[in-house]
């Protein structure tokens, strides 16, 4: 079994990639718009479309997150039906992801020791994506 996340966008993805690889110093090794896909006469593609990203990716830890525009027939909802979850030991990794997911978007919970976690944070970035980030309390 292997657990995959896929966060979709209506129309600001690349951003999104590109802010995501910054944060999690990693790198996004596919960005691949709708307009690159091979045609499909069956469902012709709007121009308004050419240029939304139909894939990207960034690796976040040990683990590939997926991303892609929504085509403009079938928006998403952007929001809490997402809730990525980081889980470090590490205190200082916590403040820096907290401070750099932060920037731009709404602070629920600054770092701080909670009943399930030494160090806990929760906040929404400026895509409108909830980030849980915690360390484990000791077993």
């Amino acid at each position: 079994m292997t657990f995959e996340l896929f966060i979709n966008f209506n129309g600001n993805c690349r951003e999104a990639v590109e802010f995501y690889a910054k944060v999690f110093k990693s790198e996004h090794k596919t960005l691949m718009t709708y307009g690159e896909a091979p045609a499909d006469p069956n469902h012709p593609l709007p121009d308004s479309d050419r240029d939304r990203i139909m894939y990207g990716d960034v690796k976040i830890g040990d683990k590939l997150v997926m991303f892609m525009d929504m085509p403009s027939a079938a928006p998403c909802v952007i929001g809490n039906n997402i809730n990525p979850t980081i889980n470090t030991a590490d205190k200082n990794e916590i403040d820096r992801l907290f401070n750099e997911l932060s920037e731009g978007g709404t602070v629920f919970m600054k770092p701080q020791k909670t009943f399930f976690s030494k160090y806990y944070a929760m906040l929404t970035d400026k895509f409108g994506i909830t980030w849980h980030i915690l360390s484990p309390e000791e077993q």
